[in-house]
């Protein structure tokens, strides 16, 4: 008998990915690269200023705030709907998607990113940008009732996604799934709102 122990046969989950996917992640990670690799002092301490300082939807509950103070009526109903796309954004990212894609974080170190624009890497999953969904959810909950608004938040919004990928916590793909899922997720819930008249124009 043979002293060595013969490999294990591959399991269902051991399965080589589909080459699509393969292109994918290695497009993902080549990207991910170029932006380490490519000196940008200017931007380092921007970046590593506005990341952190979206944690736990601080941006977009500021906005809120100044919406509903500043806005009217109007600014109140845009602020509802921003705060309750964040809040289903929050929800289906953190306690659905995250668990089923169970995708680790980059190490900023490892991959060379410059120590200058580093932040903390939140222990998480990293697919999808928790920060990228809330952004782009409150964004266009906002902008459903007040388009101005909806667009100015939606170019902060894609900021706060750059800044994920610059700084070294998340990969490109992470940060465009979580625009699209925050994106979508906003339309559920201002539907939602909307057919309970929660975001009605009095007079219409």
């Amino acid at each position: 008998m043979n002293s060595g122990s013969a490999p294990p046969s591959p399991s269902r989950h051991q399965r080589p990915r589909p080459r699509w996917v393969q292109d994918v992640r290695r497009l993902d990670h080549a990207v991910y690269a170029a932006i380490a690799q490519t000196p940008t002092p200017l931007m380092d301490r921007a970046m590593s200023l506005l990341s952190p300082a979206a944690d736990y939807g601080r941006l977009s509950l500021a906005s809120a705030a100044v919406l509903s103070a500043a806005g009217g009526p109007g600014g109140r109903r845009a602020a509802l709907g921003g705060l309750a796309s964040l809040g289903l954004s929050a929800t289906v990212v953190n306690a659905v998607v995250r668990p089923l894609g169970r995708r680790r974080r980059p190490d900023p170190s490892a991959l060379e990113v410059p120590f200058a624009r580093q932040v903390r890497v939140p222990t998480s999953r990293s697919f999808p940008s928790g920060h990228s969904a809330g952004a782009f959810a409150f964004a266009t909950g906002v902008g459903n009732t007040m388009p101005r608004a909806g667009s100015l938040l939606r170019s902060v919004a894609a900021l706060v996604a750059y800044s994920r990928v610059h700084t070294g916590v998340h990969y490109p793909v992470d940060v465009l799934a979580g625009a699209l899922l925050g994106t979508t997720l906003a339309q559920v819930a201002t539907h939602r709102l909307n057919r309970y008249g929660t975001l009605a124009v009095p007079g219409r």
